[in-house]
């Protein structure tokens, strides 16, 4: 196949594939293998429906490839027979395009369909005889691609799922549509999921899984008709006279992108191994067609988002049956061959005639033209941008150019105007120094350039006049403005500070409009035409001013001044992408590491025409026609330019091992295929290869994914596998090239960079030298790669014997197994019916914990889409099942992301209901913690109340708050739930969250009610009250209205859980909230009827006796204003007008419709309630309120006074909807005590059940007053928190946002310096704290008696003291909770480890002493130093003045790495110990201490990245340093996994106390200095100036950090400050330290504090003191 010969530049290319396509194809751009605009192969997008050609953000896109039509070609015949097979059978059909008639005609004899059912290729499946399918005629023969089969087996088989026919729109479209329907291999799925549930499957399922080796691989099977899942599915084959167009669906990126900008995409060693497995897969089926691929790298592996690969075959397959005739031929075209358009009298033929172009990439012998003036400036810089990925036609990442002109003046090589400086980047031209300067120190993450050197917007305006308009509107601006674009070349290079690009330099075309309101570009004045500029420009750029420059622009842009002090330098620092692991196509890929060499330009005379090759011999000597330079500088120039060359060797890979005939008796290919096919043909395919009949079902199945517990993998037995297989193998030639190509494929996953180039892969095939990069391999991957690279080829093992070799442990076998049918071409229902129904019968058990962590990532984007009822129970299922089988750490990063997305769906979602459920819930919990349940669930359950939530998503989350409230206490609560609710006051909340919160007053009690929910509740009310009385924008005044009314129900539905005394005291006495909303002149008379409503029930549970003495006394000043209104005196109220409908109903509730019409509502309702005889003596204006409803609502007393009655209840029943929860018979809460949903613990059970019935409960208070007191006191008794503060205190109003805050938004925390409550904790000193992450309980460390250490451990929600441990002998310094595991380790100067629930040491960790050391015996001191041969010697403790003040073998402090599970020490001499606490045993020391200091420093104070924040996603990030603080103020930064010295400082002028880092980036520090220091780590070494905390008078002791605040104690007073403040001129903050008062008296807090620690869930703090207390603060 000589496709490069039949390349075309890309705009005949757009033009064939618009003609063959009625212009109806969006090309996007060309896809080209060489540096040049000349390829074969396009990326092409469906128009939408209008028919137009604008383009679609999420239109799908599509690679066509076009091959050339040969008369001898298998695959032209193959294509031709099927669509003459078509035509013949379906004689007279019509095609819908007239031009696709003349395309037929060309082909065929009669008129031809637009498709193919390829019926022959589908009859495989049923096992048919080769004899019964070759009836097309060329079938008989040998396949010119394989080397067993015929064509007609062999290319159904590679392109089962092509669709064959003739090439036209409506033929693409079809194409398209199957594709983006998934719609092409459900059938396989479905056979899958039967033979998964052991029902009839049919052969599919059977089939498709002998393909991915089940039971084992097979190199000899009869071809099918399914695609193997790693081979890329070719969609269509569509047929033109001169070529057959092949459809492809367009991959994220390729392997190659993935090396070149996003390594980390492959995450471990395990994804490599699992791409190489997938590889290897694809090749054994390949080979087992006869076929071999040929061109097997990088980028010819397509990678999805998920990096599941798809090998492309249609390139160049060579055949095993005509290897022999092409032996000795060159693998890659020759020097001399060049690029041309195969289109006659095209104008590329002209534009490029005088470039040597070349279709290959060969950066070493270009370069070395290049370098001696063989080679252009520009065709040179077009080689790199293909080097670097860069496409010429692609917006988004195209190809760049200098500008080497600022076209002010003509260039000109004599004078220095006009000419741009390259050794700055255009965006430093632009921008200047002192902006990117700025930019470098003031952002977050220091950069000079925020953008590519050439953007996709400056890429369409540079071609605005030759692009369409629907392009110009998507990526320039939505509307086409033509004078906005620049009109000349000047102003074009002064818009922007984006580089050139190639066309400027070579396509006049380019200058001339094709719109009419655009005018031509202007060419600068010193240019008669674009055809002169063109030349003027490339003359300039081809200069020997400009090739003396150009290496300078070059080392910007592709070069060593992209990353370290060099890119600093050059302020050519750029914006790191926000996900490095996130596979994609485009970035900065740097070429060099070194600076570039010089060009060397050779003068040469005008009227030389033709330039002379150089071959390799003459780079060595000196030349003779080079004056200027003597022979001792030329030889230097080129010995550098030689280890330059040898430097980048990487940029010219070989994958292709092609050496001279070597003669070895091996078997013949033909011979070995004749075996091959023969064995295959005499074996039933029913069979096994031992001979056993395989029913395959699933118990066989799930016996094939079972992983037992495997350790490491064995050299040994690697090394045996690679004896046996060097020994068995029997390969033809192409087979083993292929091989070859798949052991530097593998190597370079490993590398990063190629493992051959073309010198080192002549070196080793002469004297078989290995190139050095060998020696970094893994020690296993070596061992294979050397296998598959022998020079013997004969001796290299099969793709098969690979896959079996125990490089591939048993969780990557069963990962693939699991995973491979999930890549089919299917619907997201069958791919998730077959994930459910597999994990539901123990696949993802039997596979392990590590593989099902690999397949969740493949699996969990299937559950978060829109799914049907049925899909919903099949991803339940699902989720379930990956909970039983998953790490709590894999749980936080995978599942946990997939539930956040799924409850963020907006409407009705049966899966959303269904992990509402509290049972799935408990279980997340239960893994994650309470913390991160906290952060990332509990959030988005409040979210399913607010914003139109459908009622069944409604009704179970306010089942899951209410059933999580107790377990997280009152305080945690109240913050995260109640205080969450409130604030969704007014935006939308739903009737249930009005009810959780009347429920959660239930729970907790008559007490939470008064002291905690009814302040709040009536400061909010207030809040919005006063916001009705000022001048507001009216989404404002309408927000505080709704707000109001939700209120208001929600204190009625309050109030009906408590005795009418209580509810007198809250919401009556001295001035009700009901009667000030109702005097309210402004309000909304929604609002006025809900307080009347909400009033009158308050008032019947009172009872009439206190109605009459405190609310009647209130609405006197209402009544009089009602009785002497207008309204009153001309009946102009809404029922006044007509008396006919005075008592009408709207859905049988009276609607007011003035303020006039709450006399209807009020007054007979009180003269029911009250009596009318103490309604009128209470009220003054009785006669006038009478008189107005007799006159216009008919209402009199002695005639109404049964109807009052009822008329009073149906006012009370106006209540809305929203507070009939509390009473009606359905309400969320009783699904919870029928057993759905969250679990009630069983020491609260009773508690909680009785709690959750409060209607029944307080009706019963009600009838029996002696009880209520009983029942009152009983509930002080038990009531946790009861000193908790109410946050009303504190409430300033929510402010309006019109809708819920993100879940990123905290709630405001404001600190009120006042101590809750106090406890005396130990007899000493408190010196140490620290809280669970459930944020109840608290371990404080001091002195005891007899000065002895102990540890308390206490019960936040009763401050009781539950445990302790007491096996110190010295004062405790240091206390940390080893994550949730219930252990603790404290430190006295040795570490005690011990069960915080019995209270019994399980290990203690000490250092030998300074003095002991010296008389130790070499036993135990290496006895010591066990396991550890790069371990510190811990007693090379030198003199000074500490050692007789604090042991340096003494342990000061501690830090436990949550994600490692280990626990670093400080320790007297300035080390820092690591102990493996789980195993019980030390691990490493590393020695910070260096010869500055003439006296050892203690370490003080430790922390790690990110050590004081939880991810986002609930995963533990991996740190990567550890910080410690020392005594001497200095501190230091560890690389955590090499243990080096990353930087050291000096921090502080005195002891530090305390470090946190609540960034990875940002690092506190605390000091007796009196400061608090922000260190940005991100800036270069030495720290820059930090941002100084200053204001305390004295020494700081410790802080805690919350978000983007910081506590800081000194001596007896806290200091708040944050982290996001603006510095002031200085760069320092100012801290305004104040004393903690204590709430109930106001007293002064006098005792030194000692150690600090935040609640933030609870929104409170503890504090210790030297006098031995514990106070709980907020």
């Amino acid at each position: 196949m000589e496709q490069e010969e039949q390349q075309s530049c890309f705009e005949c290319l757009k033009r064939r594939i618009n003609s063959d396509f009625s212009d109806k194809l969006i090309f996007s751009y060309a896809l080209s293998d060489s540096a040049f605009p000349f390829a074969s192969s396009a990326v092409v997008q469906v128009s939408n429906s209008n028919g137009n050609s604008s383009t679609s953000a999420s239109a799908s896109q599509f690679v066509l490839v076009q091959l050339p039509s040969h008369k001898h070609n298998c695959l032209t015949e193959y294509v031709n027979e099927c669509v003459l097979q078509d035509n013949e059978e379906s004689d007279g059909h019509v095609i819908d395009d007239n031009q696709d008639q003349a395309k037929v005609n060309g082909l065929t004899a009669g008129p031809a369909t637009s498709d193919s059912s390829l019926d022959q290729s589908l009859r495989l499946q049923n096992g048919d005889k080769i004899a019964n399918v070759n009836h097309t005629g060329f079938g008989s023969s040998a396949c010119a691609h394989s080397s067993r089969f015929a064509c007609v087996r062999t290319i159904p088989a590679l392109v089962p799922t092509a669709h064959i026919g003739i090439s036209s729109y409506s033929n693409f479209q079809k194409i398209a549509s199957d594709f983006l329907s998934g719609s092409l291999e459900d059938h396989v799925l479905r056979s899958l999921s039967l033979l998964i549930e052991g029902k009839a499957s049919g052969r599919d399922g059977v089939n498709f899984l002998r393909l991915i080796g089940l039971p084992s691989f097979e190199e000899s099977g009869i071809p099918g008709c399914l695609r193997h899942p790693n081979i890329v599915p070719v969609l269509g084959l569509l047929k033109t006279s001169e070529y057959v167009n092949l459809v492809l669906p367009k991959t994220p990126c390729t392997l190659e992108g993935i090396l070149h900008y996003c390594p980390k995409a492959l995450k471990s060693e395990w994804h490599i191994r699992f791409l190489a497995y997938q590889l290897l897969s694809a090749l054994v089926y390949l080979h087992g067609l006869g076929v071999s691929h040929g061109n097997i790298h990088p980028s010819n592996v397509m990678l999805t988002n998920l990096c599941w690969s798809w090998l492309r075959i249609y390139d160049k397959p060579i055949s095993g049956s005509n290897a022999s005739s092409r032996k000795g031929e060159s693998d890659t075209p020759s020097a001399s061959a060049r690029l041309c358009c195969c289109t006659d009298s095209c104008f590329s033929q002209v534009l490029y005639a005088d470039l040597k172009l070349s279709p290959s990439v060969e950066w070493h012998s270009q370069f070395d033209q290049w370098w001696k003036g063989e080679l252009s400036n520009f065709e040179y810089l077009l080689v790199l941008n293909r080097l670097a990925g860069r496409r010429w036609g692609d917006h988004t990442f195209h190809t760049v150019m200098p500008w080497v002109v600022d076209f002010s003046t003509k260039p000109d090589e004599n004078s220095d105007s006009g000419w741009r400086d390259l050794s700055k980047s255009k965006w430093q031209l632009a921008k200047g120094d002192e902006q990117l300067d700025f930019t470098f120190s003031t952002s977050e993450i220091p950069h000079h350039v925020s953008d590519e050197c050439l953007s996709e917007l400056a890429v369409c305006s540079y071609k605005a006049r030759r692009l369409p308009l629907s392009v110009l509107r998507l990526a320039v601006r939505s509307v086409y403005e033509p004078n906005e674009y620049p009109s000349n070349m000047q102003r074009l290079y002064q818009w922007t500070p984006d580089e050139c690009i190639p066309e400027f330099y070579c396509d006049p075309q380019i200058f001339y409009s094709l719109h009419s309101g655009m005018t031509d570009l202007a060419v600068p004045p010193w240019a008669g035409s674009p055809e002169e500029f063109i030349k003027l420009h490339r003359d300039a750029l081809e200069s020997e001013r400009v090739s003396y420059q150009i290496h300078h622009w070059i080392d910007i842009t592709f070069g060593y001044k992209m990353s370290g002090q060099a890119a600093v330098s050059a302020k050519n620092v750029m914006l790191p992408s926000s996900d490095t692991a996130m596979p994609r196509s485009v970035g900065r890929r740097q070429l060099f590491t070194r600076p570039h060499p010089v060009r060397r330009v050779v003068a040469r005379k005008k009227n030389d025409s033709a330039n002379t090759s150089m071959n390799q011999s003459q780079l060595n000597v000196a030349e003779n026609d080079t004056p200027l330079l003597s022979e001792t500088v030329h030889l230097q120039q080129l010995e550098e330019v030689t280890a330059f060359s040898e430097h980048a060797g990487y940029l010219s890979p070989c994958y292709y091992y092609n050496p001279e005939n070597i003669a070895k008796d091996v078997p013949s290919v033909k011979e070995l295929a004749r075996e091959t096919f023969e064995k295959s043909i005499c074996k039933p395919l029913e069979m096994s290869r031992n001979g056993v009949p395989c029913d395959i079902n699933l118990s066989y199945l799930l016996e094939h994914m079972e992983v037992e517990g495997e350790g490491s993998l064995g050299y040994q037995e690697l090394l045996l596998w690679r004896q046996k297989s060097s020994c068995s193998s029997a390969l033809s030639e192409d087979v083993a090239k292929d091989i070859f190509s798949v052991g530097c494929v593998l190597a370079e996953l490993y590398l990063k960079r190629p493992l051959f180039n073309s010198t080192s892969l002549a070196s080793y095939i002469q004297s078989g030298i290995s190139p050095g990069s060998m020696q970094e391999l893994p020690p296993h991957t070596k061992v294979l790669v050397e296998a598959c690279i022998q020079k013997d080829w004969a001796r290299r093992p099969s793709a098969k014997s690979i896959l079996e070799s125990p490089y591939f442990p048993a969780t990557v076998k069963s990962a693939y197994l699991f995973i491979a049918p999930l890549q089919l071409l299917a619907n997201d229902g069958p791919r998730l019916q077959y994930a459910a129904n597999f994990a539901k019968q123990g696949a993802l058990k039997a596979m392990g914990t590590l593989a099902a962590e690999m397949c969740a990532p493949y699996c969990l984007p299937l559950v978060v889409n829109p799914l049907s009822d049925i899909e919903a129970e099949w991803a339940y299922v699902l989720l379930k099942e990956f909970l039983k089988c998953l790490t709590p750490k894999a749980v936080k990063g995978l599942i946990l992301p997939a539930i956040q997305k799924i409850l963020q769906t907006a409407g009705y979602s049966h899966l959303k209901v269904s992990l509402l459920q509290g049972s799935f819930v408990q279980e997340i919990w239960n893994f994650i913690g309470k913390q991160a349940y906290l952060e990332t669930v509990h959030p988005l359950v409040i979210s399913n109340l607010c914003i139109a939530p459908h009622r069944s998503s409604a009704a179970v989350a306010s089942v899951l708050l209410i059933g999580t409230s107790e377990e997280l206490g009152v305080p945690i609560t109240v913050n995260q739930t109640i205080l969450p609710l409130i604030y969704c006051f007014g935006k939308g909340l739903c009737p249930d969250g009005i009810d959780v919160l009347v429920r959660l007053g239930g729970l907790f009690g008559e007490t939470f009610i008064i002291r905690q929910l009814l302040p709040l509740l009536k400061q909010v009310a207030r809040s919005c009250v006063n916001v009705s009385n000022t001048t507001k924008p009216e989404p404002v005044q309408s927000w505080s209205a709704l707000a109001l009314v939700d209120c208001l129900t929600t204190l009625d539905g309050l109030a009906a859980l408590l005795p009418g005394e209580v509810v007198v005291k809250g919401l009556v006495e001295d001035r009700s909230l009901h009667v000030m909303v109702l005097t309210q002149t402004n309000l909304e008379i929604s609002v006025l009827q809900v307080a009347a409503t909400t009033l009158l029930a308050a008032c019947q549970r009172m009872g009439p006796d206190l109605t009459a003495l405190h609310v009647l006394p209130q609405l006197k000043e209402l009544f009089d204003e009602l009785a002497f209104s207008q309204e009153a005196l001309t009946g102009s109220g809404s029922f006044g007008q007509n008396l006919k409908i005075s008592k009408s109903k709207v859905d049988g509730e009276v609607q007011i419709g003035s303020r006039m019409d709450l006399v209807l509502l009020l007054y007979p309702s009180f003269a029911s309630l009250l009596g009318i005889e103490k309604l009128r003596k209470c009220c003054a204006t009785w006669l006038l309120l009478e008189q107005y409803l007799l006159r216009y609502h008919n209402w009199k007393w002695e005639y109404t006074g049964e109807s009052s009655r009822s008329g009073a209840e149906n006012t009370t029943a106006n209540r809305p909807s929203l507070n009939k929860g509390s009473t009606s018979d359905y309400n969320p809460a009783k699904l919870l005590l029928n057993g759905v949903g969250w679990s009630i613990p069983q020491s609260q059970g009773i508690k909680g059940a009785k709690n959750l019935m409060p209607q029944k409960r307080f009706n019963d208070i009600h009838q029996r007053p002696v009880e209520s007191h009983a029942a009152t006191s009983n509930l002080l008794k038990s009531e946790p928190w009861f000193w908790f503060p109410s946050p009303a205190a504190s409430w300033d109003g929510p402010d309006f946002l019109g809708r819920v805050g993100s879940l990123k938004e905290e709630l405001p925390w404001k600190i009120r310096a006042s101590i809750i409550y106090s406890i005396r904790a130990h007899h000493g000193a408190l010196r140490s704290l620290s809280v669970s992450q459930d944020e109840c309980t608290v371990f404080t460390a001091g002195t005891g008696p007899g000065f002895k250490g102990t540890v308390q451990k206490w019960e936040l929600s009763r401050i009781n003291c539950v445990s302790g441990y007491y096996g110190h002998e010295e004062v405790v310094n240091d206390i940390c909770v080893l994550s949730s595991s219930g252990r603790i380790a404290s430190s006295d100067g040795t570490i005690h480890v011990w069960n915080s629930r019995t209270g019994k040491v399980v290990s203690v960790f000490s250092e030998p002493s300074v003095y002991s050391a010296h008389i130790s015996s070499p036993s135990s001191q290496s006895k010591t130093n066990d396991h550890h041969s790069n371990m510190l010697n811990p007693n090379t403790l030198s003199s000074g003045l500490l050692t007789s003040a604090f042991d340096g073998s003494l342990y000061t402090c501690m830090h436990y790495l949550d994600s490692l599970e280990r626990l670093v020490v400080g320790t007297g001499n300035g080390s820092l110990r690591f102990i493996d606490v789980s195993q019980g045993r030390k691990l490493h020391l590393w020695r910070g201490e260096s010869a500055e200091f003439s006296f050892p420093s203690l370490v003080s104070a430790i922390c790690s990245c990110g050590s004081d924040k939880t991810p986002a996603d609930g995963a533990f990030a991996q740190p990567s340093w550890v910080a410690a603080g020392l005594s001497s103020g200095h501190c230091r930064l560890f690389d955590l996994r090499s243990g080096n010295v990353i930087a050291s400082w000096r921090a502080h002028d005195g002891y530090v106390t305390k470090l946190a880092a609540p960034e990875d980036h940002l690092l506190v520090s605390s000091s007796l200095d009196r400061t608090l220091r922000v260190w940005d780590l991100r800036r270069n070494w030495p720290p820059p100036q930090p941002s100084v905390l200053r204001g305390h008078t004295d020494g700081v002791s410790g802080f805690s950090v919350w978000g983007q605040d910081i506590i800081s104690i000194s001596r007896n007073k806290i200091g708040l400050s944050t982290l996001s403040r603006s510095t002031e001129e200085d760069g320092q903050q100012r801290i305004t330290p104040q004393k903690l008062y204590a709430a109930d008296n106001g007293t002064k807090n006098v005792s030194v504090l000692s150690s600090i620690s935040i609640l933030p869930f609870s929104r409170l703090f503890v504090v210790g003191s030297e006098d031995g207390y514990l106070r709980i603060c907020c």
